[in-house]
């Protein structure tokens, strides 16, 4: 029975990926077909950008021809190994392990099948081999292992860095050599070239120790407003805080010092200041006080004669009525 089972399950096997794989050789062949179209009309636009003097938007669209001349190189690459698996079906039902001179196409075939969402037949391909060969033999071919035997130049081709610059200044020229343009590419180049300065890791000045030039030295004077209360001052404490105060001044931390003195010394004359508005103003609140005193008192004695002025006419009443 695990015998029936076994030939039948070959030849579902087979009938599948057969038909999976032409279903995919024959997708591919009219991808093929519009994406030339698409890159002749890309190429003829950078052409008119170049004609124009619009160099930088050039610069960005040539990044979008190359990623589809290298659609297409990996379009033909699978092709061809479509074909080749195809070929070989037979061998492939007939053994349990992957072949050796088949394991390139179909660990490309693998690798190329989620990154290449034009081509869905790929999909199909890739889980009829997880079945055939398990998982490992599938994560080893997605994940690039170092014996999965993907295609080198396949690998390039689906890659999604950036295309290097003497790739896009050979496709800029190209292109108008394709098109007759007298084209300038030394201001391109330039720029392509140019190493742009990281402003996230800081100014070179100061990243290579650089120190600025410290400022001439000053002398700043300071005069203190004249206070309104009853605090005088001498001619000769002001000398003092005068010659005090005039100090050179050649970073933030001796200003700072003398805002502080500046602040300590105006604080000690607010000090002095409501301490005599304290000593004269003893005295008033003294006397506030004992007229208020005076107010109680006088306030208790106007209830008192009102509550006496009640009882006797409560007298008067209760006579009145007997």
């Amino acid at each position: 029975m695990s015998l029936l089972n076994q030939l039948f399950n070959r030849g579902v096997f087979g009938a599948k990926c057969k038909t999976s794989l032409t279903l995919a050789i024959s997708r591919i062949k009219l991808l093929q077909n519009k994406r030339d179209l698409q890159l002749k009309l890309m190429r003829k636009e950078i052409a008119q950008f170049l004609q124009a003097g619009q160099e930088p938007i050039a610069r960005i669209r040539v990044e979008h021809v190359i990623r589809e001349q290298n659609m297409m190189a990996a379009y033909a690459i699978l092709e061809l190994f479509c074909e080749f698996v195809n070929a070989r079906i037979p061998i492939i039902e007939s053994q349990r392990e992957c072949p050796t001179d088949l394991r390139e196409a179909i660990a490309s075939i693998i690798f190329a099948a989620p990154r290449c969402s034009d081509v869905p037949d790929l999909l199909q391909i890739k889980n009829l081999f997880t079945t055939k060969y398990g998982k490992e033999f599938v994560l080893a071919a997605a994940e690039l292992r170092p014996e999965s035997g993907v295609n080198r130049e396949l690998i390039e081709k689906l890659s999604v860095c950036a295309p290097p610059v003497k790739i896009r200044l050979k496709v800029l020229k190209d292109i108008a050599q394709e098109h007759n343009l007298e084209w300038d590419c030394s201001n391109t180049e330039a720029e392509l070239t140019k190493k742009h300065e990281d402003l996230l890791a800081g100014s070179k000045q100061i990243n290579n120790g650089a120190v600025p030039a410290q400022a001439p030295t000053k002398h700043v004077s300071f005069q203190l407003p004249p206070s309104n209360g009853t605090h005088d001052i001498t001619p000769a404490e002001s000398n003092k805080e005068h010659a005090r105060l005039e100090v050179p001044v050649t970073d933030h931390k001796t200003s700072s010092h003398i805002t502080n003195e500046i602040e300590t010394s105006q604080k000690s004359q607010d000090a002095g200041m409501l301490t005599d508005l304290k000593i004269e103003t003893r005295p008033q609140s003294s006397e506030i006080l004992e007229r208020a005193r005076a107010a109680i008192a006088s306030a208790e004695r106007a209830t008192a004669a009102a509550r006496a002025a009640a009882e006797l006419a409560k007298i008067q009443y209760g006579m009145q009525k007997s």
